[in-house]
């Protein structure tokens, strides 16, 4: 039989990014000629090889880079955050709210910047304080409702801030990153299940295409200057929490994604939770979702880490399941 479309949210998303049905040959399996490569972590709960090693993270006061923090600390990196606060708490003293807590649940302290990447003079000023080794780019503006009705906002902010990161990493020298992309640069999917051999490009959103068009920038770069290792991880739906209970998904801006909207229901900040969709090509007529815990998307971060050690050139790998 047909199997169902699969939709993928990307995280604070408020709708939909379609991937939609398979081919009407309903063909599941993926070529033999498409093999991939896994992606895997040698990382421990106490200190692994590469501790020591300092690794600037944007928007690490986030829902994933708040929890892949607590990974880099546990795994012995120095952690050098920013965050400009867009959908992060602040807490005391400047620091953000969930790094704090990070620092608690490690027993390890990071160094922590109020910093918006579209300043990049600020940028480059913490860059020059800091020896940096890796880089890993999380922040973005990542509403597909928003980004369709803010499509200059958008591009500037997802596609401008990365370039300026970009631009002050080459000034520092500094040549590794891992890059927070998306499973919406798939598109609607030619077979089932998606790997990371699939075609991309045929994106109907104006944040898909902000990841699309930086992924291509990234390869573009690998390609031209060989200096650069460079991984870019294709998120599916991120969900769950540290197991203290500690951090967790709160977001500050306007939201209708699942997991969120269940957690208000749980506290009783919400009445009911509605099951949104009817027409999908499934048995009850709502979608199918991939999601992947978001302690397992902190772990894959470390793992590429280990893996720019090798010097990839360019990688790509999806985290789901």
């Amino acid at each position: 039989p047909r199997p169902p479309p699969l939709d993928c949210y990307d995280l604070g998303s408020d709708e939909p990014i379609a991937i939609g049905s398979v081919p009407s040959n309903g063909t599941t399996t993926v070529p033999e000629t498409q093999a991939t490569e896994t992606l895997l972590s040698s990382a421990s709960p106490t200190v692994n090889k590469m501790s020591g090693k300092t690794v600037f993270v944007t928007g690490a006061a986030g829902f994933i880079g708040s929890h892949t923090v607590i990974e880099l600390l546990r795994a012995g990196y120095r952690v050098i955050g920013i965050d400009n606060f867009a959908n992060a708490v602040p807490g005391e003293n400047g620091q953000a709210a969930s790094l704090e807590r990070a620092q608690e649940l490690t027993g390890r302290t990071m160094t922590f910047y109020q910093c918006d990447l579209l300043e990049k003079a600020s940028l480059a000023k913490i860059f020059d304080k800091h020896k940096i080794d890796f880089v890993i780019h999380f922040a973005a503006m990542k509403a597909v409702g928003e980004s369709m009705q803010k499509p200059l906002f958008y591009y500037k902010n997802n596609i401008v801030s990365t370039i300026n990161l970009l631009e002050v990493m080459k000034e520092h020298g500094v040549y590794s990153m891992v890059f927070s992309s998306s499973c919406v640069v798939y598109g609607n999917p030619q077979y089932l299940p998606i790997d990371e051999a699939h075609p991309i490009g045929n994106v109907t959103n104006v944040y898909g295409r902000t990841k699309y068009a930086i992924e291509q920038m990234l390869e573009d770069i690998c390609k031209a200057e060989k200096q650069w290792n460079i991984i870019a991880l294709r998120y599916f739906n991120p969900l769950g929490a540290h197991p203290s209970g500690k951090i967790g998904e709160d977001p500050i801006r306007a939201f209708t994604n699942l997991m969120p909207v269940i957690g208000e229901v749980a506290l009783g900040k919400r009445t009911e939770l509605a099951v949104l969709g009817g027409d999908y090509d499934t048995e009850d007529g709502t979608s199918v979702r991939d999601f992947i815990h978001v302690m397992d998307l902190a772990t894959g971060h470390v793992a590429a880490l280990e893996r720019l050690e090798q010097n990839p050139r360019y990688k790509v790998y999806n985290l789901g399941t």
